[in-house]
Formats: structure tokens, C-alpha cells, sequence
């Protein structure tokens, strides 16, 4: 028996909706986990970082794979790992998401399934320490997540069929730990509320696609103004994003990717204004249109 496991990338924090919001979009990692009859564990791994990928035990994906046969107390079989990735590594798309989803994925297909959807994300969670990316990873669309008395409440947040996400990605990285280590420790009453607001105007600006609620609703005072110093340019895309008719900008997850949402009809030039923006700061950059993802993780 083989187990494929396909997972999307995930844009995380959605502007006002720090720690909380995240959604699955059309870029994709592929797991597949062969039990084999050799003593030794088996890892490949393609793609354009896959040099990056630890192909030993350490590897994210085979860890996220023990902990379930850990969790059912189970002896895991030997298997060979084979991995192409979409996803580019340490750029704010949810690529260790997308390895503990497949994983845990991988391990509970071989295993007959004995876990439910919802004991596999609450392993999920605790791996990646928080819901924002694997929430959507392993079920798809656009999810807030929160504390609630018996573990998490997931609530799936209607994403309007006329909102394009853009992303534009930088060839260069930035550790999730360096992201969250520019941040405050405490926030005054002014920016919790403000918050607070912006992501009700989110929630609603995503549901409907009203222009000036999703204008708003990306602004944030909890995160955004402490990572943009990390993200060389930041300003000079967020006003190409503006000018070329997008709603507005935000740092995707910890960065740096930069997430812009847009109108099909302007997209493809808020793609092409952010190429040339980050371009005068010497930085090469992918820049392109996806769809947000409804499926979430899925056999393939």
C-alpha cells in the first residue's frame, strides 16, 4: 500500500487577522510513503530547493509520521519518502505546514485511518504550535481559528469569487523565529481594539468583497509595522499594490512574501507592479495570481 498525499500552501495572519486567519492557496507539496522491506529509511526529495530538505529522521514530514504511529501506539513501518515540492521554503507559505499535514496524512492512510479529521488536526496543531497554517492546509478555504473550552473552534470564513490573491515571493528567506522575535511582548488598549475592528471589516470585506471593508480590514498594528524593516522595499510594493488598483497589502505568515488581494480584471498588473517595485531594490521575485484552495489536503 502507498499513501500520496497532496497539500496546498497556506498565506497566514490575513492583515488584522494576526495568529488567527488563514487560508489554503493553489500552491502545492506532494508526500508519498511507501512502506518498504528494507532496514533503512528512504528519503527523496525534488524540486527547485529540495538541497534545503533534511533527508534523514530529522526530515519534518517522516516526524509528523512517527508522532501518529507514536499517538496509536503503533511500531511504524520502514517506508520510503518521496517529496516534490511547490512550495518554496522559509518565505511566508505555510512549507512546515504542508510537511506535518502530510505526514500525519501519510501515517493514518497507512495505518487504516484510525484517527478522525479532527484528532489528526489537533496533532497538527500541536506540532506546528499554533492553527493559522495548518488549519487550512488540512481542510482548505479561508479559516479563523480560536481557543474554545473543549480545544479549538474553526470557523470557515467565505472567500467572495471576485477576490484574486497575489503573491509575490523574494529570493530570499526569513526564519519564522527572526519574524516573531521583533515583536512586542505587550500592546496598548488602542491597538487591540483597533485590531479588533479591522478584523471584523475583514471577516465581512472577504464574504462579500466590498472594496473599502477589505481596504481597511488589511491594515494591522499587531505585527505588520515590526516585520516590514525585516522585508527590504515593503513600502515601495504597497503603494505599486495601491496604484495598480489592489485593495491593499500584507506580509504573508512571517514574511517575506508579500500578499496582495485584487480584482481578476487588475491582477495581473498588481503581479506585474510588485516585480517592478521590489526590482529597484535589486531583489528577483515570482510574482503570480492564485486561487484560493477549497479542498485542503487530498489522496492524489
Amino acid at each position: 500500500m502507498t499513501a500520496m498525499i497532496r497539500v496546498p500552501a497556506t498565506t497566514a495572519n490575513l492583515g488584522a487577522g494576526f495568529d488567527c486567519i488563514g487560508a489554503a492557496l493553489s500552491l502545492y507539496n506532494e508526500f508519498t510513503f511507501t512502506p518498504i522491506e528494507t532496514q533503512s529509511l528512504v528519503i527523496a526529495v525534488q524540486g527547485l530547493e529540495a538541497a534545503k530538505v533534511h533527508t534523514d529522521d530529522r526530515n519534518l514530514a517522516y516526524q509528523a509520521f512517527l508522532k501518529l504511529y507514536t499517538q496509536i501506539d503503533r511500531v511504524p513501518p520502514v517506508i520510503q519518502l518521496e517529496i516534490k515540492l511547490g512550495v518554496p521554503l522559509a518565505r511566508g507559505l505555510g512549507s512546515s505546514a504542508t510537511a506535518i499535514v502530510g505526514g500525519l496524512l501519510g501515517a493514518n492512510t497507512l495505518a487504516g485511518n484510525p484517527l478522525s479529521p479532527a484528532a489528526v488536526m489537533q496533532l497538527a496543531i500541536e506540532m506546528e504550535g499554533h492553527p493559522d497554517n495548518v488549519v487550512p492546509a488540512l481542510i482548505g478555504g479561508c479559516q479563523l481559528a480560536a481557543t474554545a473550552a473543549n480545544g479549538w473552534a474553526i470557523a470557515d470564513i467565505p472567500w467572495h469569487s471576485s477576490i484574486v490573491p497575489v503573491v509575490a515571493i523574494p529570493n530570499f528567506e526569513l526564519s519564522t523565529a527572526e519574524a516573531r522575535s521583533v515583536l512586542p511582548t505587550e500592546y496598548s488598549r488602542a491597538d487591540a481594539i483597533f485590531n479588533t475592528a479591522h478584523l471584523g471589516l475583514m471577516v465581512r470585506g472577504l464574504e462579500t468583497g466590498n472594496p473599502d471593508w477589505l481596504s481597511a480590514g488589511l491594515t494591522d498594528r499587531l505585527h505588520q509595522p515590526y516585520r516590514q524593516k525585516l522585508i527590504p522595499g515593503y513600502t515601495d510594493v504597497e503603494q505599486a499594490v495601491i496604484a495598480a488598483g489592489g485593495y491593499g497589502m500584507v506580509i504573508s505568515g512571517a514574511g517575506p512574501t508579500l500578499l496582495a488581494l485584487a480584482t481578476a480584471e487588475c491582477a495581473e498588473a498588481v503581479a506585474t507592479a510588485m516585480t517592478q517595485a521590489w526590482a529597484k531594490h535589486d531583489i528577483e521575485v515570482s510574482a503570480r495570481s492564485l486561487a484560493v484552495d477549497l479542498q485542503g489536503a487530498r489522496s492524489c
